[in-house]
C-alpha cells in the first residue's frame, strides 16, 4: 500500500568528473576520452521542455562584438559556469556534442573548456570532432 508521501527526486549532477580531472592535468588525450565517454555541461539560453525529450533547449555561445568569431564553451561542471553566463545548463552526450559541433561548424571558431577556471583549455572544433571519431 502506497503511503502517500513523495520521494524526494534525486538531484541531477551537472559535471563530468573524468573531463574535470583531464583539464587539471591538461592531457588532451584524457580530454578526448572523457568526452566520447561522458557529459559535457553547456550553458543554455532556454532550457529544454521538461515533458518533451526531444527538447535539449537553446545553445548559449558567445559571439565577439569585435571580431564576430563566435565561441562556444563547455563546462565539467556547473559550478564553473560564470554567474554572468546565463542561469540554464544542460548536460549533453557525447552524441550530442559531435552532432552539434557538425551542424554549427561554419560558425564555432573555438571551443573553450571551464572558460573562468580552475583548468581553463581552448580547442578548435575541429580537433573536438577528431577526439569524439576517435
Amino acid at each position: 500500500m502506497a503511503s502517500g508521501k513523495k520521494r524526494p527526486r534525486k538531484q541531477l549532477e551537472f559535471r563530468n568528473t573524468q573531463l574535470a580531472d583531464a583539464l587539471q592535468t591538461q592531457d588532451m588525450a584524457a580530454v578526448a576520452f572523457a568526452l566520447r565517454h561522458g557529459p559535457t555541461v553547456v550553458p543554455l539560453m532556454r532550457p529544454g521542455a521538461r515533458d518533451d525529450p526531444r527538447d535539449s533547449g537553446e545553445v548559449w555561445t558567445f559571439r565577439d562584438p569585435g571580431t564576430g568569431d563566435v565561441a562556444l564553451l563547455l563546462f565539467s561542471d556547473a559550478v564553473n559556469k560564470p554567474a554572468t553566463l546565463p542561469p540554464a545548463v544542460g548536460l549533453h552526450s557525447p552524441a550530442w556534442l559531435r552532432a552539434f559541433l557538425a551542424a554549427h561548424a561554419d560558425e564555432i571558431t573555438t571551443v573553450f573548456f571551464d572558460i573562468a577556471g580552475p583548468h581553463p583549455l581552448q580547442a578548435t572544433p575541429a580537433d573536438l570532432v577528431a577526439a569524439l571519431d576517435a
